[in-house]
């Protein structure tokens, strides 16, 4: 199924050598088409809409058009959102609970302030995944990490603490990530056309 497809899956490297535009970026019309003929709309084109009216100093008609048209197709169900995943890496919770913890005791008990997301990368980037795509493979890699690897989550957690006190103000012009859940797609798309368009009128999506 496509909605379990991964970067290395054919199907991604299909939209990646679809046609583009002269400006070297995929156009919104053709990936409107695109996710019209195949029925799904994958993250990497999701960016790529949002990338383009954030990028652009005004959009064309037909661009507004080709937006309520997939705004359209997401509501009716005939556009489907890919997940941006379907598993989860057990590692996350795992580590985020610990630093959780030992954040904090620290911020309780002193006048630092913690930057959780630096410890919870540092400390993941230094420990195995854990990867499920089911609630029980999910508890056996709870259950695992428990039995054998709870001492190593505690240690790395406590190094990227260590660190993070060593080096507060690091890179402190960096902008953290903002994620985006396939489910807020539609908010997205309806978003963007009150920014981009706020006198364009939708037109009635048509059922053949």
């Amino acid at each position: 199924m496509i909605g379990h497809d991964t970067p290395s899956n054919p199907c991604f490297a299909r939209y990646g050598n679809a046609i583009w535009t002269n400006r070297g970026t995929m156009s919104i019309e053709r990936i409107v088409e695109q996710a019209l003929q195949d029925g799904y709309l994958t993250p990497a084109m999701e960016s790529e809409v949002g990338r383009i009216c954030d990028t652009a100093t005004e959009l064309s008609i037909e661009e507004y058009m080709a937006l309520d048209r997939l705004m359209g197709a997401l509501l009716t169900g005939e556009v489907v959102a890919v997940p941006r995943k379907q598993f989860i890496n057990v590692m996350e919770e795992l580590v985020l609970t610990e630093a959780i913890a030992r954040v904090a005791e620290i911020e309780a008990t002193s006048d630092r302030t913690l930057d959780l997301g630096d410890i919870a990368a540092y400390a993941l980037n230094r420990l195995p995944p854990l990867y499920a795509t089911t609630e029980e493979g999910a508890d056996y890699q709870r259950q695992r990490a428990k039995e054998e690897l709870q001492g190593m989550i505690a240690q790395k957690v406590s190094e990227a603490i260590a660190r993070n006190l060593d080096h507060p103000e690091f890179f402190p012009e960096r902008q953290a990530l903002n994620k985006k859940s396939g489910d807020e797609v539609l908010n997205q798309v309806s978003s963007l056309l009150q920014a981009y368009a706020p006198s364009f009128e939708p037109q009635p999506t048509r059922k053949d």
